[in-house]
């Protein structure tokens, strides 16, 4: 919540407006793009310069725009299509897994469809279980599909304009908490590689934490108080789920020997396992278990009350650091009574006191 001009939303609307200036075949269809809010204030100018023929307001049928998406890519537009809910994108499913994801090897490479999917994530108030899933690892699944997670606005540009220009289907995830978070980011365009899966965030000696999208913004805030006790945390933001490319993570674990993994979804069958599946079969050698954190192993609850334990805290993550690196109980008190002072300052169910979603 730093400079307005640099805001995660901002960096957005940008990727948007100077793609559709390079290239008039590139198109924003969904549901919500035209309203005022523009889907968090990211369609608004795009719509303005470009007007209704290019930013496109639908009727509510996911798989049938998902089809619709598919057809306008294979006649040549680039369509990026807008679900304000990851949980809606599940209605279009048949068309991006058995269509969109397998085009290109059915036809042995002849055809390409390139299209993206933008999808928001993450919690809130009132969200509740049909509507806060963050379903990265379903759709890292696929072989066919290239996933992507933002999570600072520099990022946010570069990833949406090389996702646009690609030439594979590309499935976007932004959480919602991250739009009214500000970075520096280049205001002419430029793309950031979609084989860099990870980004080292900041350095340190002592243990490894990765982790994505709202998630590394928590890591983060956790590093910078154990950093006042002398702990010195690498903190890896993963911002491309597929292809996943893990050697900078490789690097940091042979420094630093000891990990931790911070997830935006559930523990079971989630990201995390893949990233540890990939450690164990490299063979790389730890100094303590890794440890992943995640949501509950169950639907989200709707209540204020009931979700305050569901989440992943700055309060657990530092908790966890202190156990991993034998932190005297003196000091891991100190460090948790901070912790729960810097969560005291805003409800936690929103991301800061100016939030005023759900939407």
């Amino acid at each position: 919540m730093q400079n307005k001009k640099n805001l995660f939303v901002n960096a957005m609307s940008d990727a948007l407006v100077q793609s559709m200036q390079k290239d008039k075949n590139v198109i924003i269809l969904g549901e919500g793009v035209t309203d005022i809010k523009g889907i968090f204030n990211t369609t608004n100018e795009a719509l303005k310069k470009f007007g209704p023929t290019r930013v496109i307001e639908t009727p509510v049928s996911e798989n049938a725009l998902t089809g619709i998406q598919i057809g306008m890519s294979l006649l040549g537009k680039k369509p990026i299509l807008m679900h304000a809910r990851v949980d809606f994108s599940l209605l279009g499913f048949d068309q991006l897994i058995n269509n969109a994801s397998k085009w290109h090897y059915m036809f042995g490479g002849t055809t390409k469809v390139p299209i993206v999917i933008r999808l928001i994530i993450g919690r809130g108030w009132g969200q509740g279980p049909q509507h806060s899933q963050s379903l990265e690892s379903v759709f890292s699944h696929f072989p066919g599909l290239k996933v992507v997670v933002p999570s600072t606005a520099a990022d946010c540009k570069g990833l949406m304009a090389a996702s646009i220009f690609d030439k594979n289907p590309v499935v976007f995830i932004e959480h919602r908490w991250l739009h009214y978070y500000s970075s520096n980011y280049d205001k002419k365009f430029y793309k950031t590689s979609l084989t860099e899966s990870i980004d080292v965030k900041k350095k340190g000696k002592d243990l490894t934490i990765l982790s994505s999208s709202f998630m590394l913004i928590e890591s983060l805030k956790a590093a910078k108080i154990l950093k006042k006790y002398n702990i010195e945390i690498e903190v890896l933001d993963l911002r491309v789920l597929r292809p996943l490319n893990l050697k900078k993570l490789f690097t940091s674990l042979k420094k630093t020997k000891k990990f931790i993994f911070v997830d935006n979804g559930w523990k079971n069958f989630g990201v995390g396992s893949e990233i540890f599946a990939n450690i164990l079969e490299r063979n790389i050698r730890l100094n303590s278990v890794p440890v992943r954190l995640a949501c509950k192993n169950y639907p989200a609850p709707s209540s204020h009350y009931l979700n305050k334990d569901y989440y992943v805290t700055i309060r657990d993550i530092c908790e966890e650091v202190c156990k991993n690196l034998s932190v005297n109980l003196n000091v891991r008190k100190k460090i948790l009574n901070k912790c729960e002072s810097v969560m005291s300052k805003v409800p936690h169910d929103l991301p800061d006191l100016s939030f005023r979603g759900p939407f």
